[in-house]
């Protein structure tokens, strides 16, 4: 019996989603759409770069407690996982605490639902191979439906050029990232791979953050905002999603990005006060047809 491909970037699991698959991308989901509610929260007293480092130590800290995250990588691993840490978790970190200082947090995981074209840009790229056409039209819908739930937010005055731009730009490092962290998770692991990469981000943040915190101002509520985002949305987040795409590829993996903006939505409407239209909610069902095509075996 032959193992799991190691040297690959589309994923070992091909077929259609399973129990597995669908818990990963649940969970994820779930976490990562609350993770916009706990930055809006931490920016109401801390500074940016104070937000970013404090997420990136938090979850560090949490996938050290896992003795998987302590296993040895090889010397050939460490420059996918600088990349990684860099791109892909240092980066955005930042870049979405800079866009929710302008637009509103629902908004930022709206945009967020963008992600899967660039990702799955960035794959055809590296494999020189599409996915299949159930995953590209399930691609297609899902964006149309991104588009319906971002449009009357992105439309007002709560939708600042610059912070869609700082949000548009984190995407950019999540589709380099993830497509790079296939191989390196299926030979090693997801915990160890993400815990270095977090490490490499923690030092990359430090000088910033440390400035931060002198611009910063402490409260509870923000310090229990950074636990909750340290801990769900960067350790055990995106170490969950790591597996994801280890399983599925990076294309179909990043289906978690059109469920994320369902989960910040609703979060920003009881949390943030914040509205839901009716062209809003047509395209949230849009994205859940789209996520029913990106989960079926690659055809």
């Amino acid at each position: 019996m032959s193992g799991p491909r190691l040297q690959t970037a589309v994923g070992t699991n091909q077929g259609a989603f399973g129990p597995s698959e669908w818990a990963l991308l649940a969970v994820t989901a779930s976490i990562w759409g609350s993770s916009f509610l706990w930055i809006a929260i931490g920016l109401d007293d801390l500074h940016p770069g104070t937000v970013a480092l404090s997420r990136l130590v938090v979850g560090g800290l949490t996938l050290w407690t896992l003795p998987s995250a302590r296993q040895p990588v090889g010397r050939e691993a460490w420059l996918p996982i600088v990349i990684i840490g860099i791109v892909g978790s240092a980066g955005p970190a930042l870049l979405f605490a800079f866009a929710e200082e302008r637009i509103k947090s629902g908004v930022a995981g709206m945009i967020q639902a963008a992600t899967p074209l660039v990702m799955l840009a960035i794959s055809i790229v590296m494999l020189k191979k599409a996915p299949g056409s159930t995953q590209l039209l399930g691609l297609a819908v899902g964006f149309a439906g991104s588009v319906l739930l971002a449009w009357p937010s992105l439309a007002g005055s709560d939708a600042a050029p610059a912070g869609v731009a700082f949000a548009g730009l984190a995407l950019v490092g999540y589709g380099i990232s993830s497509n790079i962290l296939p191989p390196v998770v299926q030979r090693y692991g997801a915990p160890a791979v993400v815990l270095r990469s977090l490490v490499v981000a923690t030092f990359v943040m430090a000088p910033y953050g440390l400035f931060g915190l002198t611009q910063s101002t402490f409260t509870w509520t923000a310090a229990l905002a950074m636990l909750i985002l340290g801990v769900f949305g960067t350790g055990l987040a995106r170490n969950f999603f790591a597996q994801l795409i280890a399983r599925a590829g990076a294309p179909r993996a990043s289906l978690v990005s059109y469920i994320v903006p369902i989960v910040a939505v609703s979060l920003g409407i009881v949390f943030r006060e914040e509205t839901v239209s009716t062209i809003e909610l047509s395209g949230l069902a849009v994205v859940l047809f789209a996520a029913l095509l990106i989960s079926r075996r690659q055809t």
